[in-house]
């Protein structure tokens, strides 16, 4: 199935490790021109950006690199984020506000910094989690940002839908990246690694983790020209976990 990306520049937010290196690679394969960032020196972009999105200006120069590089921009992947597990009554305001920054205003600041080079036939994919709508009591701070990111994604979603930008985001589930399996990681920090991994696995319908290449096949079909009829929408990818609602 071809899906019309040849050609095209993305970019891809938190794309040296995990779901956005899949997504980045994936793009690659399909014949786009990507443009990877990360806290790493080094990325899987044809032009790559090092930068702390989580600065203020940071997202708006890593914008203006890849637009100076390429002239123009047809995507956008918000996939910056991450957590640690905490409880709700030890996380202090500066907790609050540091989860704000990188899993929230990370994607709004870069979003505001893409749309004035974006036109008709562009579209945007925030990368949220099944925990902005089941709320995860091990990830609170994480999960009111996640939900307030499906909200964003709906609200540029509605603002932009006359210029002709789609704007979706994907709620993947435990994926199977550095973030779960790493040494410190967030099995490890629930106890020992392989019991919390079992357990995690087993609490998924499709009984497994996901592997962050079926996260990123969900992303790059969203940005796609196979999806050009679908914006607003908040894609599950978590192996049945949470149910839909009727």
């Amino acid at each position: 199935m071809d899906l019309g990306l040849a050609g095209k520049v993305f970019l891809v937010t938190g794309s040296t490790a995990g779901i956005g290196l899949d997504v980045a690679r994936r793009l690659a394969e399909e014949g786009a021109r990507v443009v990877s960032t990360g806290r790493r020196d080094e990325g899987p972009g044809e032009l790559h950006v090092a930068a702390d999105l989580t600065v203020r200006d940071e997202p708006a120069r890593v914008v203006a690199a890849a637009v100076e590089h390429f002239g123009r921009l047809e995507g956008l992947v918000n996939n910056v984020g991450g957590t640690d597990i905490r409880r709700f009554e030890d996380l202090t305001d500066d907790d609050w506000q540091r989860s704000f920054d990188l899993n929230l205003m990370t994607a709004v600041r870069t979003t505001r910094a893409a749309l004035p080079h974006m036109g008709a036939g562009a579209a945007i994919v925030n990368v949220s989690s099944t925990a902005a709508k089941r709320p995860s009591t091990g990830m609170p701070d994480y999960s009111v940002m996640k939900a307030g990111l499906l909200s964003f994604s709906r609200l540029v979603a509605d603002l932009y839908a006359k210029d002709g930008i789609r704007c979706n985001a994907v709620t993947p589930g435990p994926t199977a990246t550095e973030a779960w399996l790493a040494p410190g990681g967030l099995a490890e920090q629930q106890g020992a690694r392989d019991e919390v991994l079992a357990r995690v696995a087993a609490g998924r319908p499709l009984g497994r983790l996901a592997e962050p290449g079926e996260i990123a096949d969900v992303v790059v079909f969203l940005l796609s020209e196979r999806a050009a009829y679908v914006t607003g929408a908040a894609w599950s990818v978590d192996g049945g976990t949470v149910p839909i609602i009727i």
